[in-house]
């Protein structure tokens, strides 16, 4: 193999034109989806103190939200809902006129198929205990859990939805959701699976933001332990025999490993959630003048897309377009 002086790498980045051919991992807008919280309490956008810049948004603003989105480049939301009402069993959920069901009507009678509208499809936000399924004893009851999350994607496919996503965690969710979406007559509407979803720290913020801190335990039971490359790699495959479109690593940053491996082995779209808890220690950073909040958002989420992720579901997404076009 050939080496110096013959060869020298530094050719390829002698000027800021050949740096730029040479930049690879471009990010363009079609890649990235911006969460939204959409709070039924409210009547003015409510900040979320741990995640500056971002808000709680009432419904009635919800369009004007969406359409800086759509006029940045962004062409998908994932929609994430604070009731009014919570119980037990988290039956605003599935509610005709809950929270998600009347952003989405009011999103696709605005925006059509302009715009793509997923949602997330858990409990934790609707539940008085805060854990993502059906409690029985102390334990999160996965069976009677899949069929709530069956009647809750139904209803956002009602509402208008084009993607349904389950985050919880729970065994045989998507094969559930799949059949009950194909029973009602909702062939068409995707699944975006929460596939491989770890037990993680970096969630912290979005819990205050959610208001869905579990009020008894923790999550473990359910989501995975991080230290487990092929179990991850297990969840994945499961989530595609059972009909998953798009499947899902979450987090992102504390996994691109996981993120490479998923590219490597399975042949259908791939979104890495890069989550509250890494838009959050950015902007703390940020704000302290520990860093360069701009270089390091353009960073972080180039790495997501050199690791193999498709779509890349971030805070960041408005603010990302810009920078990333100055590459």
């Amino acid at each position: 193999m050939v080496g110096f002086p013959a060869v020298r790498m530094r050719r390829l980045r002698r000027t800021r034109a050949m740096q730029s051919i040479n930049f690879k991992a471009r990010i363009h807008p079609s890649d990235l989806v911006y969460p939204i919280f959409v709070d039924e309490n409210a009547d003015s956008p409510v900040p979320i103190s741990s995640m500056p810049g971002c808000c709680r948004w009432p419904l009635r603003h919800l369009v004007e939200e969406v359409e800086k989105t759509i006029e940045s480049g962004i062409k998908a939301v994932l929609l994430f809902g604070i009731p009014s009402y919570k119980d037990e069993s988290g039956s605003s959920a599935y509610a005709p006129e809950g929270v998600i069901q009347k952003a989405v009507k009011l999103l696709k009678n605005k925006f059509g198929d302009e715009l793509v509208v997923m949602t997330d499809v858990c409990l934790c936000e609707y539940t008085s205990h805060g854990h993502c399924g059906i409690i029985k004893g102390d334990e999160v009851d996965n069976d009677a859990t899949l069929e709530v999350l069956g009647r809750i994607a139904v209803s956002h496919a009602e509402a208008g939805a084009d993607f349904v996503a389950p985050s919880s965690m729970m065994d045989g969710q998507v094969k559930r959701i799949r059949e009950a979406l194909d029973g009602a007559g909702y062939r068409n509407v995707g699944i975006m699976a929460y596939s491989a979803k770890f037990a993680s720290c970096f969630y912290g913020p979005f819990r205050e933001a959610a208001g869905s801190k579990p009020k008894f335990g923790d999550r473990r039971g359910y989501q995975m332990a991080y230290g487990n490359q092929r179990e991850a790699l297990r969840e994945i495959e499961l989530d595609i025999i059972e009909g998953a479109d798009i499947v899902m690593v979450k987090p992102a940053l504390a996994y691109l490993d996981v993120i490479a491996l998923a590219k490597e082995r399975f042949n259908v779209p791939l979104a890495a959630y890069n989550v509250s808890g890494e838009y959050s220690m950015v902007k703390a950073a940020a704000q302290m003048g520990w860093l360069d909040e701009k270089a390091a958002v353009t960073e972080i989420l180039t790495a997501i897309k050199r690791a193999g992720a498709d779509l890349i579901i971030t805070y960041f997404a408005r603010e990302a377009v810009s920078w990333m076009s100055q590459l």
